[in-house]
């Protein structure tokens, strides 16, 4: 800043310079000076957070059930890539639900939807027709996340 300069508000840095907003509003909240603090946007930035969260969950959900799927109706078809992404989704999907256990509720609710998608794209995957897999998802939630779990 060039002396006699004034820097912006931390609000009017939201559309400026995002980064440098964040650390301004965070040094407001941390030495409670609230009526500075650009409030309304930091709601709804970690209102944002959440969804983006619950989304990577979905995201997860989505591919690990496109490849059960997959070992489910293609046998001959089983590679060690198909179980290591079993394994590697049913891992970070762990992880997301070991630090934001909420989203546990969120996967019962979602699972229809994300199932949907799922066999939307084994379907693209495979070239089967829809028809070819269950109309609702075969499996419940536990044997989703099982990793020792390979329907047969």
């Amino acid at each position: 800043m060039k002396p006699g300069v004034l820097s912006p508000s931390a609000k009017d840095l939201y559309d400026q310079d995002f980064f440098e907003w964040t650390v301004r509003n965070a040094e407001l909240l941390r030495a409670r000076r609230f009526d500075e603090a650009d409030v309304d946007r930091i709601a709804e930035e970690l209102e944002d957070m959440g969804k983006r969260e619950k989304n990577e969950l979905a995201s997860r959900l989505r591919v690990l059930l496109t490849h059960l799927l997959k070992w489910q109706i293609q046998t001959e078809r089983r590679s060690g890539s198909w179980k290591a992404t079993l394994r590697t989704q049913r891992r970070e999907i762990g992880k997301l639900l070991a630090g934001m256990p909420s989203l546990r509720r969120s996967l019962r609710g979602d699972l229809p939807e994300v199932y949907e998608d799922a066999a939307s794209d084994a379907v693209g995957e495979t070239g089967l027709p829809r028809k070819s897999f269950a109309p609702a998802c075969p499996f419940d939630l536990e044997q989703i996340l099982d990793t020792e779990y390979y329907p047969d």
